[in-house]
């Protein structure tokens, strides 16, 4: 296995290397949008931040409404083509209790509409979700497919291969 690539927060990074993986830290609130093709053996990670840009264009890949554009280019510049791209998401967390007085301060919860909002707008095929909650995730992104979530209490469970052919609905799992 070639060591692994580390997608820090507002990252969008892409691999093709056999035996790769992409991984994000510490997913609070933020959300990791997997995507990948395996036809054409590339995989994307994007680490986003925060739900829209207001059309800031400095850090793309901060925004939900930036990002996953980017991603999906930076995939099909590697040969991937969008009909073939499959996708899971992992992240949306609450992490801090502000009494439910301010909806403004749930940035998971925002940046889980405003992911798949963006997603639904490209007609992407969702296949798997580890969503919302209260606990951090890291996932480690293969370039087999396959997505671990290890969080705090679950310890680390496969959440889908996304190169498993058929899977063409959307398993959602959205974290109590």
């Amino acid at each position: 296995m070639t060591e692994p690539i580390m997608v820090g927060m507002a990252e969008i990074k892409i691999c093709t290397t056999p035996g790769g993986v992409l991984v994000a830290l510490g997913l609070g609130s933020c959300i990791g949008v997997c995507a990948f093709d395996a036809s054409a053996g590339v995989a994307g990670l994007a680490h986003i931040v925060l739900p829209n840009s207001g059309g800031q264009t400095i850090t793309p890949g901060k925004f939900a409404d930036t990002a996953i554009p980017l991603l999906f280019e930076k995939l099909q510049q590697e040969g991937a083509s969008p009909k073939r791209i499959r996708v899971a998401l992992a992240g949306g967390a609450q992490l801090f209790n502000y009494n439910g007085t301010n909806t403004r301060l749930e940035i998971g919860a925002r940046n889980i509409e405003a992911v798949r909002a963006e997603l639904h707008n490209r007609n992407a095929r969702l296949i798997a979700s580890d969503l919302g909650g209260n606990t951090g995730r890291t996932v480690h992104f293969y370039t087999t497919g396959k997505i671990t979530v290890k969080s705090i209490g679950q310890g680390e469970r496969e959440l889908a291969n996304l190169a498993i052919p058929g899977l063409d609905f959307a398993s959602l799992r959205v974290a109590a």
